[in-house]
């Protein structure tokens, strides 16, 4: 076999390959002996044909219908000779071949390519700081009240506690009805700090059964357009928000909680850790982007249509059926994530360096960690855990991510910015 190497990019690479009858022979002779079992000829039951008589007679188309075969078993025994390592699927350019003589061929595929690291350590990056406030604590009880409440039936809407239920009918400018756009059953809560301030202002203090109309103006990205309702209240609730006392507290934590301040306690601790988090992530996203920013890296193909792939699988993922949503344009969808494909290809490449430089790897001890602090907040035993996740390739990859980041972060220059009110 001689095999010759052409580079044609930083990611691709083109492999001549010449074969010799002597080499090609036994494969033939194997593509005989498999057609042979399937082959019917006169006066030979069916798999019994003398094997020179295949040959004579369907020899050649025999030959050539096997040389993808061949060709693919020499590609891979040439790229293991010469330790390389194609990604993704490689391609057939060209395929030569005269009986008696010798078989050539050439694929094209595709390399990982070396990255040249740059500047990695002393990234400097802004922390957001977010200091809780008793305000938004109590925002948050409020919530979990709202969600506990009952109602009673009111004629009129004396506070923003209060939902009112009535038939909408859009109108035009002049004030007439718009066809096929009145909608029966529509639901305002009026302490919903989504509704339009205008709509609010109109449904306060609306009586049921008594018509009114409400104007605002509704934005949509760039633009907005007037809109005009003609509003009729059917029925109007008075929200009933409980008590927030121990039984209530016992009720939403299930018993693990009985104390309202122990509650509140726990809340304040809830909602610091989401802003720790999102702090965090904050900080690890603008150390990723500094350093893919820095990092010429060139994307193979493969790799960018392998998370691709994996963006759809995920829509996929998200439907009821396990399919893509009826109208999907797949085409369309690609194309608008590719930069975001290229992104997250360079930042796999470029932390897989870093990971290779730094020496750092994941330990058995490492996966045990994981598998016990999971375990806890999943509710299963560490045991039953931990060979999955000994075996499972995505969980060692999220560890490295992991390691890779922290050691990132604590290298990086990172300045706390305290967020200010409504930040």
């Amino acid at each position: 076999m001689q095999v010759s190497i052409n580079t044609l990019s930083d990611v691709k690479q083109e492999a001549t390959i010449e074969l010799t009858p002597v080499e090609l022979q036994p494969h033939f002779e194997a593509a005989y002996a498999k057609y042979r079992t399937k082959v019917e000829l006169k006066g030979f039951r069916k798999g019994k044909a003398p094997l020179e008589m295949i040959k004579k007679i369907y020899g050649e188309a025999i030959e050539h219908e096997s040389l993808d075969d061949i060709a693919n078993t020499f590609f891979h025994q040439a790229m293991d000779e010469k330790n390389i390592n194609p990604i993704g699927r490689p391609s057939m350019v060209d395929m030569d071949y005269k009986r008696g003589e010798k078989f050539q061929f050439r694929v094209e595929y595709e390399l990982k390519p070396p990255v040249a690291l740059k500047t990695y350590k002393g990234i400097a990056v802004e922390r957001p700081v977010h200091t809780v406030t008793d305000e938004e604590v109590n925002e948050e009880v409020q919530q979990i009240l709202k969600a506990n409440s009952t109602s009673a039936p009111a004629e009129s809407a004396a506070d923003d506690e209060h939902v009112i239920t009535a038939d909408v009918q859009e109108l035009d400018e002049a004030g007439t009805p718009l066809v096929g756009r009145k909608s029966n059953g529509v639901r305002f809560y009026l302490a919903d700090h989504t509704i339009a301030p205008e709509l609010r202002d109109a449904l306060r203090g609306a009586v049921v059964g008594t018509p009114l109309e409400a104007s605002y103006e509704n934005q949509h990205g760039d633009h907005s357009h007037k809109v005009r309702l003609a509003i009729t209240p059917k029925s109007i609730e008075k929200l009933q928000l409980p008590a927030f006392d121990e039984e209530l507290v016992k009720k939403i934590t299930r018993d693990k909680v009985s104390s309202p301040d122990e509650f509140k306690a726990s809340m304040r601790a809830d909602i610091e850790r989401y802003w720790n988090e999102r702090s965090e992530a904050k900080v690890a996203d603008d150390i990723a982007s500094e350093i893919v920013r820095t990092h010429e890296v060139t994307v193979p193909d493969a790799f960018t249509e392998a998370l691709l792939d994996s963006f759809v699988e995920e829509v996929r993922e998200r439907s009821r059926d396990k399919a893509l949503p009826r109208g999907f344009d797949e085409k369309k969808y690609r194309e608008e994530r590719r930069t975001q494909a290229i992104w997250q290809a360079k930042w796999m490449m470029v932390k897989e360096a870093i990971a290779d430089a730094e020496k750092i790897t994941v330990t058995d001890e490492d996966i045990e960690k994981v598998a016990a602090e999971e375990a806890v907040r999943i509710g299963l035993e560490k045991e039953k855990l931990l060979p999955h996740y000994q075996k499972s390739e995505a969980v060692k990859d999220r560890i490295l991510s992991d390691k890779i980041m922290a050691f990132l972060k604590q290298n990086a220059k990172i300045t706390d910015k305290i967020l200010t009110e409504g930040a």
